[in-house]
């Protein structure tokens, strides 16, 4: 890898020294559509499939949040994301990592744009999410041109501009893994072995026990050459949800990333059978975590990609990690100097380049 880079945070808007990075939220959308996700209301419901977001409709969407397609285009409010991210930045807030990867939306200048006008740091996703939004020629081109167009991106530019991405990710995996997910999660891992960047894995949802996505994906990852210590696995509020099971995860050595904060609904549209947890439970299991030794390993986040969650339409935006969660994590005993290293030392470590 180019020396300007180890040692290193790579932003939209240039490499950074690490020392400067404040708290940060390791995975979040700011400019994505979500389409390639929509999901069919009960018949009952239909006529909600194309209503607007309005107080009146709130409570189906909160339910049933990709059966609204209104609510799937978070490109679609500039304006109230800036304002968040200026709210983000009053409340402590330092850096934002956008995950959203070909396919989804992404727009590393309209990333620049928001860096620049909030002083927020913004790193940009490389790569592809899952085979539903990948281009078509995923279904031909060799593993190794993917490695080519991952490297192209965090070290030349990205969507047509000279602005680089700094992470690889979120890496999109469904269950089974989808045999264009897996030439993407295995060229993630070999362009990691070159470059010494950091990577984001989106699991897939394996039903009955959750917790074997995430360890079969880091698996297949770790074949190819990727490096767990420099990896985050996302959304462990959805597959490791007891001690015992994030425990188990935790021994293989990535970043553990809760990253649902704010998402209060139990019922999850995408597989109803797998129960979604609260904030208070994510917190109970992050102590957990904290007093087994993990504090170094873990990160969180909102994942804010519905539009559903801005404060616009009621939701809890960018800043209730800061606002609400801290305090509750404060209450239940975690230390503020376990506190900082899960908003800033780890996030830190994780996105600088090795």
């Amino acid at each position: 890898m180019s020396a300007n880079l180890k040692g290193k945070i790579q932003t939209v808007l240039g490499p950074i020294d690490p020392s400067t990075l404040g708290p940060t939220l390791t995975h979040e959308h700011l400019h994505m559509t979500y389409g390639c996700c929509y999901v069919d209301p009960r018949a009952e419901d239909r006529e909600m499939i194309d209503e607007p977001i309005v107080m009146k409709n709130l409570s189906f969407i909160n339910h049933f949040p990709y059966a609204n397609k209104a609510n799937l285009d978070l490109h679609n409010d500039k304006d109230a994301i800036l304002e968040e991210l200026e709210l983000f930045k009053k409340k402590g807030g330092s850096c934002i990592v956008e995950v959203s990867p070909v396919g989804i939306g992404r727009d590393v200048q309209v990333l620049a744009d928001y860096s620049k006008k909030t002083g927020v740091q913004i790193v940009s996703g490389a790569g592809y999410y899952l085979a539903c939004s990948m281009p078509s020629e995923l279904d031909s081109i060799k593993e190794e041109e993917i490695v080519e167009t991952l490297k192209y991106e965090l070290t030349e530019g990205a969507d047509g501009t000279n602005i680089q991405c700094g992470v690889i990710g979120e890496v999109g995996c469904s269950w089974p893994l989808h045999p264009n997910e897996k030439k993407s999660l295995r060229a993630a891992g070999i362009a990691q072995s070159e470059l010494g960047c950091p990577v984001i894995i989106h699991p897939g949802r394996s039903e009955g026990k959750p917790e074997m996505a995430p360890t079969e994906h880091l698996r297949v990852f770790q074949e190819a050459g990727g490096v767990a210590s420099h990896t985050v696995m996302s959304h462990l509020d959805r597959c490791c949800q007891t001690m015992e099971t994030v425990l188990e995860f935790a021994e293989l050595g990535s970043y553990l990333e809760y990253d649902f904060f704010g998402n209060e609904c139990s019922y999850y549209q995408t597989v109803p059978s797998i129960d979604f947890i609260s904030d208070a439970q994510r917190i109970n299991l992050i102590r957990g975590l904290v007093d087994e030794g993990y504090a170094d390993k873990i990160v969180i986040a909102h994942d804010v990609h519905t539009r559903h969650r801005l404060m616009k339409y009621g939701g809890h935006g960018y800043s209730h990690i800061l606002e609400n969660a801290v305090p509750k994590m404060l209450i239940k005993g975690i230390s503020q100097e376990d506190i900082d290293k899960i908003l800033i030392h780890n996030p830190r470590s994780w996105l600088t380049y090795f």
